[in-house]
C-alpha cells in the first residue's frame, strides 16, 4: 500500500490545496465572464478619449485584457504558493498531537505505563489525548495490581511450601518419623496450597465477571439457617457462640451455591477474628428493594484506616489469625456484585466488633446480570 497516498498529512495538504484551487478557478471563470459586463463600457470610454492618439478600441481592449489575465495568473500562482505554505503549517499543527499520541501508544506497548499525552488546545484532539491518558492510567493500575498479586501469592505460598519442605526433609533426615501426625500435618499444608489455588481461580473469574451463575428461586432464610448450622461445630470447637436469626421467609432469585459461598466467607471471617468467649450473630432483614444479611461479631473490630482495606486481596487486619487465604472477603464482595448486590463493612473501632452486611436485590431471574460459563465450578471453600 502506498503510505504517501494514505497519509493524513498528505490528505490535509491536498484538501487545503483543493480548496484554494477551486477558489482560484472560480475567480478566473467569474472574472472572464463578468469582465464583458463591468469592463467593456469603461474600455469604450477610454478608447474614445484616446482615439486622438491613434489607438483603436480593439487594441486598447486587447491590451487591458492581456494585463488583466496576467494579473490573475500571478495572483493564482501567489495564492497557490501561500496555500502550500499555510497548508503545510496547518497540517503540522494538527498532526503534532497525533504524533504525540502515536509515540505514547508505542511506549505503552513496551510496558511504560507511566507515559501520558500532552493535552492539545483543540477540543477534539484534547478528547482523544484524554482517552489515551485514561487508558494509560488503567493499564498502569492493572500492572500495579498484577505485580502486587504476584508478590502476595508468592508470600502466601512461601509459608506452606516451606513447612511442607521441612516435614519432608525431616523425614528423609530421620528427624521426623513418617507417622500419622507428620503425614496429617503435611496434608494440611497441601490442603492450604490447594485452597489458595482454588480461591485465586475464583477471585480471578469473579473480577472478570466470568463466573457462571445458576439462577433459580429459593428462600434466602433457609440458606441463612443452613450456613449457620453447617458452621456451628467450628464455633463450638473455638468456644464462640453463634446466634442465627433468619427472619421471615424471603424468596430471592439468585445462585444459591454462590450466595452460600458468600455467607460462608463472611461467617468464617467473623469466627477468625472473634476470640473464645465471644459472640457472632447471623441475622437477615428485608425491605421493598433489598434483602440484607448481617454478620455481627464482638471480636477484634476495625479501625477507621482498616475499613477501606478489608476487601482488598490478601489484606488481613490481624496477620496472626489463621485458617484463611486473605481473599475470602474479596471473593464475597465480587460474587455479591455479580448478583447486583454488594457487601459492606462497618465497625465502631478496635476491640468493639464489626458488622459485615450482604445486600441482595429482590429481583427476578431475568433482571440478574448475565455471565458466561467458563470452566468447571470451584468447590465451596470452608472458613
Amino acid at each position: 500500500m502506498n503510505r504517501t497516498g494514505t497519509s493524513l498529512r498528505t490528505r490535509l495538504l491536498l484538501s487545503h490545496l483543493a480548496v484554494v484551487s477551486i477558489g482560484v478557478a472560480v475567480l478566473l471563470v467569474a472574472s472572464n465572464r463578468l469582465s464583458s459586463v463591468f469592463i467593456d463600457n469603461q474600455l469604450r470610454s477610454m478608447a474614445a478619449m484616446m482615439s486622438g492618439a491613434g489607438s483603436s478600441t480593439g487594441e486598447i481592449e486587447a491590451a487591458v485584457r492581456t494585463e488583466f489575465n496576467r494579473a490573475l495568473f500571478w495572483a493564482a500562482v501567489i495564492s497557490g504558493v501561500v496555500a502550500v505554505v499555510v497548508a503545510t503549517l496547518a497540517a503540522a499543527r494538527v498532526l503534532r498531537p497525533l504524533e504525540e499520541v502515536r509515540r505514547v501508544a508505542q511506549r505503552l506497548a513496551t510496558g511504560n505505563y507511566e507515559e501520558r499525552v500532552p493535552i492539545p488546545h483543540e477540543w477534539e484532539l484534547a478528547e482523544l489525548a484524554g482517552d489515551v491518558n485514561a487508558l494509560a492510567e488503567a493499564l498502569e493500575q492493572t500492572e500495579q495490581r498484577r505485580l502486587q498479586l504476584v508478590s502476595e501469592v508468592a508470600h502466601e505460598l512461601r509459608t506452606p511450601v516451606a513447612t511442607l519442605k521441612g516435614y519432608l526433609e525431616g523425614i528423609l533426615d530421620g528427624v521426623f518419623s513418617a507417622d500419622d501426625e507428620t503425614l496429617a500435618a503435611s496434608i494440611r499444608e497441601i490442603t492450604r496450597i490447594e485452597r489458595l489455588s482454588s480461591d485465586l481461580s475464583t477471585l480471578s473469574r469473579t473480577e472478570e465477571g466470568q463466573v457462571e451463575l445458576h439462577v433459580r428461586s429459593f428462600d434466602l432464610t433457609d440458606l441463612v439457617r443452613e450456613v449457620g448450622e453447617r458452621l456451628r461445630p467450628q464455633f463450638d470447637d473455638n468456644g464462640v457462640e453463634l446466634s442465627v436469626d433468619a427472619g421471615p421467609s424471603t424468596p430471592v432469585a439468585a445462585d444459591r451455591d454462590r450466595l452460600a459461598q458468600v455467607l460462608t466467607n463472611l461467617v468464617g471471617n467473623a469466627l477468625a477474628y472473634t476470640p473464645a468467649g465471644g459472640r457472632v450473630e447471623l441475622r437477615s432483614t428485608v425491605d421493598d428493594e433489598v434483602v440484607r444479611v448481617e454478620v455481627v461479631d464482638n471480636g477484634r473490630g476495625l479501625s477507621v484506616d482498616q475499613l477501606p482495606l478489608v476487601f482488598e486481596r490478601f489484606y488481613r487486619a490481624d496477620r496472626s489469625a489463621t485458617g484463611g487465604t486473605g481473599i475470602g472477603l474479596t471473593i464475597a464482595r465480587g460474587l455479591a456484585r455479580l448478583h447486583g448486590g454488594d457487601v459492606t463493612a462497618a465497625s465502631p473501632g478496635l476491640g468493639k466488633g464489626s458488622t459485615f452486611t450482604l445486600m441482595v436485590p429482590r429481583a427476578t431471574a431475568d433482571r440478574l446480570p448475565t455471565t458466561v460459563p467458563k470452566g468447571p465450578r470451584e468447590p465451596e471453600p470452608r472458613p
